[in-house]
């Protein structure tokens, strides 16, 4: 069995980081491991029309809704980081320096040209981890199990 003593979840706090995030607790809860959860916002971003918006300017937002994230087990430690740089960058050094041995994160899937666009943060995480990256798309299927944790249904 793979030894699992922290488990890191980068969030945008889109639906699909809500699916990995389900994934990610219910896996630190399966190997009582620790869950870090991390945030990580751009620097600062410049608009067309020359607004900028400074990641200051909402950082207690973001840090209000990274405690809303609740895992559903009590007993799993969870840390909460927010970042500010390079979305990849710093999910790759938090990684390192938490010692994660594995992140959960979520994609959203993008291909052809929005994919070129808008780059792929779970991408090049996935190219330059060391450590094994779970990559959630879309919800988990429930399926109905028995009494002897069995699956009741066929599968089709």
């Amino acid at each position: 069995m793979l030894a699992i003593k922290t488990i890191l979840h980068p969030t945008d706090f889109s639906e699909q980081s809500e699916y990995a995030f389900q994934l990610a607790s219910s896996l630190a809860s399966d190997y009582q491991a620790q869950l870090v959860i991390v945030h990580v916002v751009q620097s600062s971003i410049v608009f067309g029309d020359g607004l900028v918006v400074s990641a200051t300017d909402y950082q207690d937002d973001l840090k209000e809704e990274l405690l809303e994230l609740e895992v559903p087990n009590e007993q799993v430690k969870v840390a909460r980081q927010l970042e500010e740089g390079k979305p990849a960058a710093e999910i790759l050094q938090l990684a390192r320096l938490s010692h994660a041995d594995l992140i959960v994160m979520g994609t959203h899937g993008r291909r052809g040209r929005n994919r070129l666009l808008m780059g792929s943060v779970a991408e090049e995480v996935m190219r330059d981890a060391t450590c094994p990256v779970l990559v959630v798309r879309t919800p988990l299927a429930t399926v109905p199990v028995n009494q002897s944790g069995r699956r009741t249904e066929e599968l089709v």
